[in-house]
């Protein structure tokens, strides 16, 4: 199962309301997995519901520049920001959070 959570480093508060795509790569190609939104506390868990994940290279594109626009930023410095990271194991849990600010943004592996 792969996860994600935005926090909003600037306000204090989950990022609600945040695009997030979910891609594996496939050569040279992207395929998409899943979408979603992040919800009240700021979570996507659902991007891998109903799917089997295989090992591979994937990654997670946070649309960060309509977001921002929402929080009354009218040009952000972030348009996006994707995140790839590799799954070895399929029967481990993979959450990768996003701290993000208007100007700045880092990322781990979280539990």
């Amino acid at each position: 199962m792969i996860t994600t959570h935005v926090l909003d480093t600037s306000r204090g508060e989950p990022a609600v309301g945040m695009t997030v795509i979910l891609e594996i790569r496939q050569a040279s190609e992207w395929s998409r997995i899943g979408r979603g939104t992040t919800g009240g506390n700021g979570r996507v868990d659902t991007l891998t519901e109903g799917k089997t994940i295989a090992p591979g290279t994937y990654r997670l594109t946070f649309d960060t520049g309509s977001y921002h626009r929402k929080q009354g930023i009218a040009t952000p410095f972030f348009s996006e920001v994707k995140i790839m990271f590799n799954v070895r194991d399929t029967d481990q849990l993979y959450h990768v959070p996003l701290l993000l600010s208007a100007f700045g943004y880092s990322t781990y592996r979280g539990a």
